[in-house]
Parts: structure tokens; sequence; C-alpha cells
């Protein structure tokens, strides 16, 4: 997934044009590969028959620039989930860390945690997260982040809506353990006494219903 800033007026179409135009010529791409790339976006399902109709090549070399695209890791299949179908929030959290590295090797282990950015600018690192309620996000970020002496300052917006489905990889199962993957005891955490954290979903003090076996 990629995702970019939005200057303008310019469309999310328009973007991936311009960004398909710049890598093209650096990753010797043609001007199929980049219309092949974008009917993809449009559509991953779109079958190879149909995908060289529109291009007016054989089926049979749609799939070799397939398998080229991929060996070049231009392209890949991922299967992500819609967040908002699931009733799942998201919560988006830039920070300015000491090490983004470890920031994001931290959070690794956590169901919550969806995927993490090293950026420029004045923030560092961009951290994605997902509950089922907002005081769990709240808390984990104040827990883990706010709390933590290697972060100097934290931002945290709840995304409202997204131009495209908001797609992000998550853990649909997760098998129980005795302790959470950071190393956390939820009972005796304060934000989880207080009924502000729903608690680590990989423990049986997991109050919420997401992740629990039906």
């Amino acid at each position: 997934m990629v995702i970019l800033n939005k200057p303008g007026n310019l469309s999310i179409k328009t973007l991936s044009k311009v960004l398909l135009m710049r890598v093209a010529k650096k990753l010797g791409i043609n001007q199929k590969d980049r219309e092949l790339i974008m009917l993809l976006e449009e559509n991953p399902d779109l079958p190879q028959n149909k995908i060289a109709k529109k291009l007016g090549l054989s089926q049979p070399s749609i799939g070799v620039r397939i398998r080229k695209l991929k060996e070049k890791k231009i392209i890949s299949t991922k299967v992500v989930i819609n967040l908002k179908e699931l009733g799942l929030n998201v919560a988006k959290v830039d920070a300015t860390v000491t090490s983004p590295t470890r920031i994001i090797d931290y959070f690794k282990g956590c169901p919550y945690f969806l995927r993490g950015f090293i950026t420029s600018g004045k923030n560092n690192v961009c951290l994605f997260f997902a509950s089922e309620d907002l005081t769990t996000l709240e808390a984990l970020v104040e827990y883990h982040l706010r709390e933590n002496p290697e972060v100097n300052s934290v931002e945290l917006n709840i995304i409202i809506d997204s131009e495209i489905n908001l797609g992000f990889p998550i853990k649909m199962i997760i098998e129980k353990t005795e302790k959470a993957p950071c190393g956390c005891v939820c009972e005796k955490c304060e934000y989880y006494e207080l009924h502000r954290c729903l608690g680590c979903p990989y423990t049986s003090a997991y109050r919420g219903s997401f992740w629990q076996e039906k």
C-alpha cells in the first residue's frame, strides 16, 4: 500500500499515475506495464483475459508481465481487511522518538498495531493502531508512548473517513498466552483497572469482543 500526501485537488488516481511515471524510468517498465499496474490498483481481482483485452495484448503476455513486476518487487499480492466494515476504530499516531526502529519493533507483537513508518519532518515515526473502542487506543498511546522516556512528543488522531477502503493487514486469530507480547500485566495496569483499556487480546484479561473466540 502506498500512502501519498495529496496536494491541491489532485485525485489519488492522478497521483498514482505521477508516481508510476517517476519510477518507470528507474525500474525499466514501459507504458503497458504502467497501464497494467493501474488496472490492478483499481481491481486486483480483474481476470488476466480481461486485462489482455483492455491492453490489446495476449493473456500469456499479461501473465509474464505480472510475474516480472512481482520479481522486481514493484507489485505484490496481499489480503487486507476493511477495518471500518468490522467496526474497528483506527488511530494514526505521529511521534518524535529517539529510535524509530526500536519503537516500531516494540509494537510488532501487539495485536492492536497495524503498521509503522519511519518519516522525515517534524516527527520521525508514524504508527497505525486499531481497536473496538477509542479509550483503548488512547490508553495504549498514553502508557506505551507518552510515558516512554524515548518518546519526545506524540500526536494522536482518529481516522474519521477515507477516500478509499481503509484496508490494513490485522491478526484475525489470537492464541492466548499468559503474558502480553509487550510484557505488561493488564491486571496491574491503572488504565485497565479504571476500565479505560480492554486489555491485551493475547491474555485472558481481554474484555473486548473482536478477538474473542465465538
